[in-house]
């Protein structure tokens, strides 16, 4: 039998995260649009992380 605890974790993990980014990008959010752009951006906030953090590796 597998042991799938990790896979949990690291669901829990990103779920707190995403959760966090649409709070941080709700509260930048100024119209409506804004707020749709900002739920959007906080379901892919760990790859605009990853991409801004190789710009500054660069």
């Amino acid at each position: 039998m597998a042991d799938n605890s990790g896979a949990a974790a690291g669901g829990a993990i990103y779920g707190f995260g995403l959760f966090g980014a649409w709070v941080y990008f709700w509260q930048q959010a100024d119209g409506f649009w804004d707020h749709v752009v900002g739920i959007l951006e906080g379901v892919v906030w760990p790859a605009i992380m990853v991409y801004d953090l190789f710009s500054y590796l660069n």
